[in-house]
């Protein structure tokens, strides 16, 4: 039982720091407010600096706003210097908090001196005589756990009579495992579900914390099996490099990539109770604009889109439109007529091909020489005594002429990413041209689609976006200049831009949207899912080459997803270094769940084993049969009981995607409520029950999950009616997403024997 006296200790530094906080968010309002009361007029100086005073206060209120968060969770207490003095004490927290007096109160969890708080064992304690993990809610301090560490002659040194204690080999006390405060971890774990993920700030581990404050240099590929915590210490991880590396970082932008819009609603909160809400959160399909999903991909096709060849058919469908001349092109031009003949054309076509730059900005190219082929035309037609022919002047009057702007489109069109794809997909010659000896005849037949009336109406996939992206990494933007001015660029064939047409004239311009943005280092989640291709889009975002990169091959589901760490890194990684560590520990998944799980991790994934648990939960999963005709009002039955079980926790019922509809009609005839968070609203996962295909589970926690069918789980994708790898991934998933209860309700037998979990 915690000693009264140290709870009460707690709770009066508590009071200090949170009085502390309200100074500290006060100052801020008032510089806020001292700004916003001078108006809006003055000179353009005055209202940028008070523009850049107002977002600074604006950045420090929202780090200030802790919510209903814990402020400070932890404290440390160092070995003295000398014996028979006082320990020196940090209390960990959320954000640094001072005294009015500048004295530090609380120290950011991030700092370097709070690493012996996730960090110190028995073995090695790294300089502490105690940590102590609090208890709080709201701002009342429940309890306090002290560990006790040991000095180099094994005593307890200024601790006082409360002291005494056994010292477990892995530096814990009254612990089985090498777990840093056991009992608030596990009291975390034991909290019911809110339906949005929770930061971990208080609880992280010794093997979590060395993957959070690892170097920002080069990409960091953590694999990690259900409940190691994979997400969150990857969200941490961005929070910690964003304190430690502010600049650049705040000025690169750090990137968040998630596997579907439902999974980053549900870690959305987890940066910001960091303080971090600068963070750009974003899908796959999410970072490409333009186009919009609105397809659903065959898996085949999608496999076949997903693969890395399609990087080469793309390439070679730009280049099948850079283009010589047919026949001899002529443009009126006052009393002339200017001409470019095919071989000209096949001149200028092959020295634009030599030149680096994307295909758009190399028509500035193509322009400038065809310009200077009519401009010595015109040469040799004038008076030698004629002033010199000014190229730009003739570069305007040309542009306003159609025959010009065609003769330029004919030999190097300037494209557009979604443009050149429908092209592509809607030409059977076209695609049988930019895919020779690199697609089978089948597979080129799969990806012609019929034209649409308009770009508007296509029916793009995710693996279509994919394919855009690459187009418009070989494109670059349609629209002449940007902010960075271009540079002459020196051509491989040694030539340079002709004098007066080097492009430096284009006004500076802002970025234009279609222009790829990268960022200074990126997240990336479930990335055992992602295509080749889809990985290209994220290495192509990368300024430096700075990940951190997560994902468990065992929960590989998706068709295009390429299943080995090695084929992962060659394309999201390409002549980088890379490190990798493995997280081997699940604190979420209990030992229960994880048994019953293990037997089909077995037959989708042999060569993996699925991590260490911590913890039982006290509840056996059940393996339920019922007939087909009783299985919609069984499942609605197991939900109620579900529902009645974990009291205020969430449950979610996992379906096959053709039963859904079928699924929710039983639920609202029995009058049952049930949400789709897909499309739930602001609900979403904080539903009491919510139902999902089981294939959109991943990366999800429920207390409680039933999942229906598992047979047919097992089958996903099969063309034979057997179980496939895929499908055993899938229903691997699905097993591992609660942290409490799991029921398997079917009406067949299979995928493995579950007897051993049947209830009658």
């Amino acid at each position: 039982m915690t000693p009264q006296r140290d709870v009460d200790e707690e709770q009066a530094f508590l009071d200090l720091a949170y009085a502390s906080l309200d100074a500290m968010r006060r100052d801020a309002e008032g510089l806020r407010d001292s700004v916003l009361d001078l108006g809006r007029g003055g000179t353009f100086q005055s209202r940028t600096e008070r523009d850049i005073v107002v977002r600074g206060a604006l950045a420090r209120l929202a780090q200030l706003d802790v919510g209903e968060q814990p402020l400070c969770f932890g404290r440390i207490d160092f070995a003295p210097a000398e014996r028979g003095a006082e320990p020196e004490a940090f209390h960990i927290g959320r954000l640094a908090i001072a005294s009015e007096d500048r004295r530090p109160l609380v120290v950011d969890w991030r700092a370097p001196i709070a690493e012996p708080f996730y960090r110190a064992t028995g073995r090695d304690p790294l300089g502490l005589v105690r940590r102590r993990h609090l208890s709080v809610k709201y701002r009342t301090v429940l309890g306090v756990e002290d560990e006790f560490f040991t000095d180099a002659d094994g005593t307890f040194p200024t601790l006082g009579d409360d002291a005494a204690a056994s010292v477990d080999p892995d530096g814990l006390v009254a612990s089985e495992r090498p777990i840093g405060g056991a009992g608030a971890l596990f009291a975390a774990l034991g909290r019911a579900r809110s339906g949005q993920m929770g930061d971990i700030v208080a609880t992280i581990q010794g093997e979590q914390d060395e993957i959070i404050r690892a170097p920002l240099a080069g990409a960091l590929l953590v694999q990690g099996g259900p409940g190691t915590g994979k997400t969150a210490v990857a969200l941490h991880r961005a929070a910690y490099l964003l304190y430690t590396h502010r600049f650049p970082l705040e000025g690169q932008g750090v990137l968040v990539v998630g596997p579907n819009p439902l999974f980053l609603r549900y870690i959305e909160q987890v940066l910001p109770s960091l303080g971090e809400s600068g963070v750009t959160l974003s899908t796959v399909a999410g970072l490409v604009t333009a186009a919009k999903v609105a397809g659903i991909e065959d898996p085949e096709l999608e496999r076949l889109k997903g693969g890395a060849v399609m990087a080469q058919v793309i390439a070679r469908a730009i280049r099948l439109r850079q283009r010589r001349l047919r026949a001899v092109a002529e443009v009126p031009f006052g009393a002339s007529v200017l001409r470019c003949t095919p071989e000209q054309s096949a001149t200028i076509i092959a020295r634009a091909e030599r030149r680096l730059g994307s295909h758009n900005l190399r028509r500035r190219f193509v322009e400038a020489e065809i310009v200077k082929l009519f401009a010595k035309q015109l040469t040799e037609r004038n008076d030698p005594d004629d002033e010199p022919i000014d190229l730009k002047a003739l570069r305007a009057q040309l542009r306003t002429l159609g025959a010009f702007i065609d003769v330029l489109d004919r030999m190097w069109p300037r494209l557009s990413p979604h443009e050149l794809l429908h092209d592509l997909y809607g030409a059977l010659p076209l695609l049988n041209a930019a895919s020779k000896n690199l697609l089978r005849e089948d597979e080129i037949r799969a990806l012609v689609r019929p034209r649409s009336s308009s770009l508007d109406e296509v029916p793009w996939t995710t693996a279509d976006l994919a394919l855009i992206d690459e187009a418009q990494a070989l494109l670059g933007p349609r629209h002449e200049g940007s902010k960075r001015r271009h540079d002459p660029d020196v051509a491989r064939d040694g030539g340079r831009w002709p004098e007066g047409l080097d492009g430096r004239d284009l006004a500076p311009m802002e970025m234009p949207a279609d222009e790829i943005r990268a960022f200074g280092h990126i997240v990336v989640d479930e990335v055992q899912d992602l295509s080749a291709m889809q990985l290209r889009m994220l290495q192509r975002r990368s300024l430096t080459g700075s990940m951190t990169v997560v994902g468990d091959i065992a929960q590989s589901t998706s068709p295009g997803s390429l299943g080995d760490w090695d084929a992962i890194t060659a394309q999201l990684c390409p002549n980088r270094s890379v490190t990798t560590v493995e997280l081997t520990v699940s604190y979420r998944t209990p030992a229960e769940v994880l048994e019953m799980a293990a037997v089909v991790l077995a037959i989708g994934a042999p060569d993996l084993v699925v991590p260490t648990p911590v913890r039982r939960s006290g509840h056996r999963p059940r393996y339920v049969r019922t007939d087909v005709t009783q299985r919609l009002t069984a499942v609605v039955a197991l939900a109620q009981e579900e529902l009645e079980a974990v009291g205020e926790g969430r449950v979610a019922v996992l379906v096959p995607q053709h039963l859904m509809a079928a699924t929710i009609a039983a639920f609202t005839a029995a009058e049952v409520e049930i949400v789709d968070p897909r499309h739930g609203g602001a609900r979403g996962l904080g539903a009491a029950l919510v139902i999902l295909p089981v294939e959109d589970a991943n990366g999800l926690e429920f207390d409680a999950v039933i999942i229906l069918e598992p047979a047919i789980v097992a089958r996903r994708e099969s063309g034979d009616g057997a179980e496939t790898h895929q499908g055993m991934r899938t229903l691997y998933v699905a097993m591992t997403r609660p942290t409490r209860r799991l029921t398997l309700l079917a009406t067949e037998d299979g995928p493995v024997d579950f007897s051993a979990w049947s209830v009658s």
